[in-house]
């Protein structure tokens, strides 16, 4: 009688990788503040330091010379540990060339990165790295989630403070709603793949992070004082920078133009149908001023239609390069193939 053997199978346990410790990019545009960007370096690495969940992740220091090469004193950033330049081939502004250096890296930026982006001059304090971070870094927090820092106190001339009360006025009344926050943002490097090829970062990169449908939170934080040169923000350049910041918002200004020609070619036929029957049914003599101003009003009323005509043009040519865009990306054969070694 044969007798079975009973095998037992030994259990191998297969031990889990460890979590990926998470890079931090700090990008950050350089535009002859190559000394105030050092002091940011330093005080930025201090405070993220400080925060638990980063405190051995590796930190890469991105400076976008906005010289374009032409500042020989970049040369200090470059020898800095952990520091990269990244050189656009010209001007672009702060804002772009964020968006330059963003989409020139996202290869080398993992989706569960931290990308972190401020100014160089000190404006946007480092000491406030530590709040927006806990937000980003909440449990449960979404890979769309961005975090803003919303501006709640500026130093500035009076000038200034005028100006800024008319952009705020205008951004309401042709927007719907008025950007407080600038270049200082904190976001995962999902957003990086994913979000920043959109075109309206072509234009303007802090508004664009309203008008695209992310998980926003928004952090109060105070402007802070530059730390070392001067700034080189003329009144030209602020005003660019004002009508950059309402091109995203291209299709809400549209659909108001079109409100605004609807309300204001309906008051004037009232204006001219009572007019008119004031001239038929009375004996009573028309004021010229009332003349005068319905000629006003239907001049104001072709160019209020002009007007949303061209921002409705803009508007279908603009959606429709991003779908050809969006096309081309799709069919590039470039991205569906790994690379291989052979």
């Amino acid at each position: 009688m044969s007798k079975k053997v009973r095998q037992t199978v030994p259990t191998i346990e297969v031990a889990a990788e460890p979590a990926r410790v998470p890079t931090v990019w700090v990008v950050t545009p350089v535009f002859l503040d190559v000394e105030a960007f050092l002091v940011v370096r330093d005080q930025a690495l201090r405070f993220l330091r400080q925060i638990p969940a980063l405190a051995t992740s590796p930190v890469t220091f991105v400076a976008v010379d906005d010289t374009a090469g032409m500042d020989p004193q970049v040369e200090r950033i470059e020898a800095q540990p952990g520091a990269l330049v990244v050189r656009p081939p010209f001007n672009l502004g702060h804002q772009r060339a964020i968006v330059y250096a963003l989409r020139t890296l996202a290869s080398r930026i993992a989706e569960e990165d931290v990308v972190v982006t401020l100014d160089a001059d000190g404006e946007d304090r480092p000491e406030d790295l530590p709040r927006l971070l806990e937000v980003l870094l909440a449990p449960g927090a979404k890979p769309r989630r961005v975090v803003l820092a919303r501006r709640t106190k500026r130093e500035e001339s009076l000038r200034f403070k005028v100006l800024y009360a008319g952009f705020k006025l205008l951004s309401r009344a042709s927007t719907g709603t008025v950007i407080h926050s600038g270049n200082f943002a904190a976001y995962r490097g999902w957003v990086v793949h994913n979000v920043l090829g959109h075109p309206s970062f072509d234009l303007c990169y802090s508004s664009s992070l309203v008008t695209i449908d992310l998980d926003r939170h928004y952090v109060p934080c105070a402007r802070g004082s530059r730390y070392a040169g001067r700034s080189r923000m003329t009144l030209l350049k602020l005003l660019i920078h004002g009508l950059r910041m309402w091109m995203p918002f291209l299709d809400r200004i549209a659909v108001r133009a079109l409100v605004f020609f609807t309300f204001v070619f309906a008051l004037t036929c009232t204006w001219a149908v009572g007019l008119l029957g004031v001239r038929l049914l009375t004996d009573r003599a028309v004021p010229a001023w009332s003349v005068y101003g319905l000629m006003t009003m239907i001049l104001v009323s072709f160019v209020a239609l002009g007007n949303a005509l061209v921002l409705f043009a803009v508007f279908a040519q603009s959606q429709g390069v991003l779908l050809r865009g969006m096309e081309r990306l799709s069919r590039d054969p470039a991205r569906d193939t790994p690379d291989r070694a052979d």
